[in-house]
């Protein structure tokens, strides 16, 4: 292997934690941060799993480093709030072997539900935070993540922004230090905590005030002394973004920035005429540093920060040069590449047309969850009319028939897919069951985890390295819930589906149907021979019924739809649709 090679920061971390030595990696599957746990199952000498949440990713992750093993668990920005419950005993219990958390936060929600700013859960849970501001640090900065855990007790963050995490840079390998797990050590006292967690109070403060005084001499926090007339503070992918704008003025580039330096940012803040903290969403470092009676001597009007840089959405170099000096102007590639306007819409083929299709046809007020499916709430189904975070749903639809039980309970339906089934799913069903709902749930089992790319579930019998494992049976387990009403259909089947929502909505019990086809972009799906269709425009009514299915191949432009061959999968979904016989199979 080459002692370069150019890397994505997901990549980086992977790389720097193997270097680092590590023996435990935990997941759950979310952008922008799934690549990491990719990579790291690369490493035959670690051991690698998806989990089936955050929370169990974490709990799973610390119990090997109580064990004695350095570990790491990676996870989106929101994956924090499903893990926290444990994150925040661990300063309390410490750790054993050294215990990374990766928090990839996604500034401009490019593709979550939320924009959060995780630095804060750094000084809530009183956990040193590092940020790294391009591939080469993402890599050494796990390496220092794991000695500042085990050197101060503590379980360290790492945390990346969508920039960070897929931006390539040339990254310079070293040698790994693989040393076996440390010896396990009996000590109740330190991580049983509900019964000896008071006298471990002290400690966590204590253990602040050194991490304190350590942040003043880490080399990661750097101080780039030129023109004196403007001084920016900054971390990050923001230090990339403020050296494009600023390229004579003097840097303080925080590699730690929880604890903060207050002596260094005093001293920095001397040394400059004019302040400005340059960093992406909330005033987190501005805050800090107003909190700790930082002072620039020209007087606290030369300190700028979100009076000027927005707190919403990402920065860029363009949208730092504006707030400054109100010249720049924002980027546009309109001019570049033409792109027609479309809307999101399903694949081709997509096994969950067949039950929005449904669901819009029976007029069923839907609650949905996080997924591909999402997509549903547009048109032409219209089908969701809530979506907001992993597991909610279900347990949406059982608070709206709560209220409103005698005109909605015939109309509530939670649709939920197979790998958010697993990851807090049921919970919110053995609570339907145990509190003797009504509420009818869809468990859309497309056979993978299809929004972030295809990863492996415990629904799938596979695991991250495609080895075979168990694959948990839905039905089995759904009736040791407590549901008796379980069907399972084709979602291409559009008759039989129907006749199953009718069947479940019409029950005074909670029902599961489970709509069962894989996605159509998985490689063994698309290996299928598959015959598209076509439109026979003789005998087309132009009613466009055939478009009520929402399927992307088909163009409605014109009065007689047409079907693209190249992007037809063959579903059959349209024809079946049509009540003229005016949509059949090309086989040649």
């Amino acid at each position: 292997m080459n002692s370069k090679q150019l890397l994505s920061g997901n990549e980086a971390i992977a790389r720097g934690a193997w270097e680092a030595g590590i023996h435990v990696a935990c997941g759950y599957p979310g952008t922008p941060s799934t690549e990491i746990i990719e990579n790291l199952a690369r490493y035959d000498d670690i051991d690698v799993e998806w989990s089936t949440n955050e929370k169990v990713a974490f709990d799973v992750a610390y119990g090997a480093s109580l064990a004695g093993a350095r570990s790491l668990v990676s996870m989106k920005h929101v994956g924090v709030n499903v893990a926290l419950d444990s994150l925040m005993v661990t300063p309390f219990s410490g750790v054993h072997g050294g215990f990374v958390v990766i928090t990839a936060d996604d500034p401009g929600m490019h593709s979550s539900q939320n924009e959060q700013d995780n630095r804060f859960f750094a000084k809530f849970a009183k956990i040193p935070m590092l940020e790294p501001s391009d591939s080469q640090e993402a890599k050494e900065f796990v390496k220092i993540a794991f000695d500042i855990s085990e050197q101060f007790d503590v379980p360290v963050f790492l945390r990346t922004t969508t920039r960070t995490s897929h931006s390539k840079s040339v990254v310079e390998f070293s040698e790994a230090k693989r040393t076996p797990p440390q010896k396990y050590k009996h000590d109740p006292q330190k991580y049983v905590v509900p019964i000896w967690g008071k006298r471990r109070r002290q400690n966590i403060e204590m253990r602040l005030k050194k991490m304190e005084e350590f942040a003043e001499t880490f080399p990661e926090n750097k101080i780039e002394w030129n023109s004196k007339k403007i001084g920016v503070i900054t971390s990050g992918i923001c230090y990339q973004y403020a050296k494009e704008v600023f390229p004579d003025a003097s840097f303080l580039k925080l590699g730690m920035i929880f604890p903060l330096p207050k002596k260094m940012l005093e001293w920095f803040c001397d040394g400059v005429e004019k302040i400005y903290v340059v960093e992406e969403l909330e005033p987190f470092l501005e805050e800090q540093l107003r909190l700790l009676g930082v002072k620039n001597p020209f007087g606290s009007l030369n300190l700028s920060g979100k009076d000027v840089f927005t707190n919403m959405f990402e920065l860029s170099p363009d949208i730092v040069q504006h707030a400054f000096s109100g010249n720049g102007e924002k980027k546009s590639f309109d001019n570049e590449i033409a792109i027609p306007p479309r809307p999101p819409v399903m694949c081709p083929g997509c096994p969950h047309s067949g039950v929005y299709f449904v669901l819009h046809k029976l007029k069923t007020v839907v609650t949905g969850d996080i997924g591909c499916y999402t997509l549903g709430a547009l048109p032409p189904f219209n089908a969701l009319d809530t979506t907001l975070c992993m597991g909610a749903g279900i347990g949406n639809a059982f608070g709206m028939e709560k209220v409103h039980r005698a005109t909605m309970g015939k109309k509530l339906v939670a649709v939920i897919g197979d790998s958010t089934f697993l990851h807090s799913g049921i919970a919110p069903l053995i609570d339907i069951v145990f509190n003797k709902g009504i509420t009818t749930v869809v468990l859309m089992d497309n056979s993978t985890t299809g929004m972030t790319g295809h990863q492996q579930h415990p629904g799938m019998g596979k695991t991250v390295r495609l080895e075979n494992t168990y694959a948990i049976n839905y039905e089995q387990l759904i009736s040791a819930i407590g549901v008796k009403h379980i069907r399972v259909v084709d979602p291409y089947d559009l008759e039989a589906t129907e006749t199953a929502m009718k069947e479940a909505l019409a029950l005074n019990e909670p029902a599961v149907v489970i709509s069962r086809r894989a996605c159509v972009l998985l490689e063994e799906e698309k290996a299928k021979t598959h015959y598209p269709y076509e439109v026979l425009g003789e005998l087309c009514e132009e009613c466009d019924l055939c478009l009520k299915i929402g399927c992307p191949a088909i163009d409605g432009s014109q009065a007689v739809p047409f079907i693209s061959k190249e992007r037809c999968i063959g579903c059959d979904l349209c024809a079946k649709l049509c009540n003229f016989d005016a949509i059949r199979m090309i086989e040649n």
